[in-house]
């Protein structure tokens, strides 16, 4: 009886240490992300860290139709055939796709530096999952980094055949290139930098485990409801009639099978796995070690029920981290509805080409200043500030080229491949004023700006697949990209490199965000008096510092008074141009240059 009774007492005391150490769950918050600055990166065409990982011919669909096909010179004209290229077509946009440069996660870590020094705090990277293509969006797995993003592929490859996976997580091994990808997240954390990931969970590729299997044993196999199947073979007829619904029509993209609640039961559970995997590598309750998030493609072309389970499951790893949708048009249902955290702000993108950047089809200053209010106060204020406002990416045509082509409807037609008439030339000094004053807007105005992967060192190019060049970079030299896509079309010689006075700029303005948080965190609010046809006016208030900022979209200088009832102090200091200004005569009276801004600030005690 005394034995029993010190048994209980033993393990009434265990239960209660248990139960103290155990962690309270963490409450949900996103302060982290709110007005820091993003950027983008398309892993192929960002940094080669060893060629012992380049893909070989074998691993590239559509190599086989170009004898002696090869790694693409990084540093080669765009537009220009290799001979290998020639062998198969004149036609540069018949070769593009084929073409591969090596861009690697070693790359990206030897990368993680100058990353740091441009000033960044979190990375997106495109689809990193393993994938036949140059863009993976056609995964072939999710639970496996790519292994040409690793450092032995060849022996991931190997090691993965031997292990008999399938969609249970028991059957996973880590491959070379998960490890490579764990050891840039722990790197990138050590800089402070986060990293968020895609997720495309609408569609696979035809090499995907799955849609292999399914295609090989037909309703026998295991996976034989995880697709959309249109119809199924029959054995008797000489004809295959096994159909699927394929992304847009696209056969080499099938869909996932959902019923009312989203994604059937086969697919939400194997994309739950694999969220939990990458959030959670060593499944021991801290994410420290995993990603940070996730950018979610086609976010729309999935039923809300799923989202909202899986935004669940991914709070439930870490409540600090962020899912963002890649929805171009009002996603604010979509984030109120808990589905996600926030969104790409293509909306965002699109007023700001009008008003800075298009000749034609403007918007005056009080139109520019009503658009963007009404997309702030669409999302709320606590939204807004973690939105990515971006102005160009992997879908679209880079900025500089949108300035080279203005009023050219946001993402349509924005390419030779599309449009003959769309200049493919490097931009002008005085289109290379129009990007700086636009990124200078991107990085004072209210939300996170992001930056598509060397915006900031000078490159431009039209839509997919011309904004996907090969990151330039300072210890490279390029040829001049002197070479026209189409036939009998000319265009200048125009000089390729890294353009250091850029990167300079880009990195004060993220400083500047930095060091003033009137502007990284503060409230927003348009100015109204002083805005005009081609004047817009904000400020950005934290604390006692007031952040005032004037952009002119007109060709030549405006004057601009700013009276009393705008004004928190009696001088201010443009915090880049250490230029001063004092009230006088009950106002301040300053000239703003033709396509280009002034700052003021006053109050920060940082």
């Amino acid at each position: 009886m005394k034995v029993r009774y010190l048994l209980l007492i033993f393990l009434g005391g265990l239960l209660l240490v248990t139960s103290c150490n155990q962690k309270k769950p963490a409450k949900e918050s996103l302060d982290w992300a709110q007005g820091i600055v993003w950027y983008q990166i398309f892993p192929e065409r960002f940094s080669n860290g060893s060629t012992l990982d380049d893909p070989t011919a074998a691993e590239v669909p559509g190599a086989e139709k170009e004898p002696g096909w090869q790694i693409h010179p990084w540093t080669s004209d765009w537009y220009k055939l290799q001979p290998w290229e020639k062998a198969y077509s004149d036609t540069f946009y018949n070769v593009v796709f084929n073409r591969r440069y090596g861009g690697d996660l070693i790359g990206v870590i030897n990368k993680l530096d100058y990353l740091q020094t441009l000033g960044v705090d979190a990375i997106y990277f495109n689809p990193v999952f393993e994938a036949p293509s140059l863009h993976k969006y056609d995964a072939a797995m999710y639970h496996h980094i790519d292994d040409n993003f690793g450092p032995s592929p060849q022996r991931d490859k190997a090691r993965i055949a031997e292990a008999h996976e399938n969609e249970n997580p028991s059957t996973w091994i880590w491959t070379a290139a998960d490890s490579t990808f764990l050891r840039l997240i722990k790197e990138a954390h050590k800089r402070e930098i986060k990293i968020v990931i895609d997720g495309v969970f609408n569609h696979t590729g035809v090499e995907f485990f799955a849609m292999k299997d399914l295609k090989k044993n037909g309703q026998n196999s295991r996976y034989a409801n995880w697709y959309e199947v249109r119809s199924w073979d029959d054995p008797s007829t000489p004809k295959n009639e096994f159909d699927y619904e394929g992304w847009w029509g696209y056969k080499g993209l099938p869909v996932f099978k959902e019923d009312e609640n989203g994604l059937v039961k086969g697919p939400r559970e194997y994309i739950f796995n694999i969220t939990r995997r990458w959030m959670d590598p060593n499944n021991d309750g801290d994410p420290s070690d995993g990603i940070d998030g996730w950018r979610l493609d086609v976010m729309q072309e999935v039923a809300p029920p799923f989202w909202r389970d899986w935004h669940q499951l991914v709070k439930s790893l870490n409540p600090n981290a962020i899912t963002v949708a890649e929805i171009w048009d009002d996603a604010s249902e979509w984030i109120h509805d808990k589905r996600v955290d926030a969104t790409m702000n293509y909306l965002f993108a699109r007023a700001t080409k009008r008003f800075f950047a298009n000749k034609d089809s403007t918007m005056t200053g009080n139109e520019f200043a009503n658009r963007i209010d009404e997309i702030q106060s669409t999302y709320g204020d606590s939204t807004t500030k973690i939105l990515w406002n971006l102005m160009d990416s992997h879908d679209t045509d880079r900025l500089p080229s949108m300035i080279v082509n203005p009023d050219n409807n946001y993402d349509r037609d924005n390419s030779p491949r599309w449009n003959p008439d769309y200049k493919v030339r490097k931009p002008l000094p005085e289109e290379r004023q129009i990007q700086k004053q636009i990124m200078a807007f991107q990085m004072t105005y209210i939300g996170s700006p992001m930056i598509y992967y060397g915006d900031e060192a000078g490159m431009w190019g039209g839509d997919d697949p011309d904004d996907r060049k090969p990151m330039v970079w300072p210890d490279m030299t390029f040829e001049a990209e002197k070479t026209h896509p189409l036939p009998g079309h000319t265009r200048p010689s125009d000089p390729n490199y890294f353009d250091q006075t850029l990167f300079l700029y880009t990195r004060n303005l993220i400083t500047l965000r930095h060091e003033h948080p009137a502007i990284s965190q503060g409230d927003y609010k348009s100015l109204p008096a002083i805005t005009t046809k081609q004047i817009y006016g904000f400020e950005r208030r934290s604390g006692k510092e007031q952040f005032i900022a004037l952009f002119n979209s007109a060709d030549s200088a405006r004057t601009v008074n700013l009276p009393t009832d705008i004004l928190q102090y009696s001088s201010y200091e443009d915090p880049l141009t250490s230029a001063a200004y004092s009230v006088e005569d009950d106002a301040i009276t300053l000239l703003v240059p033709g396509r280009w801004y002034v700052f003021l600030s006053a109050g920060n005690e940082q």
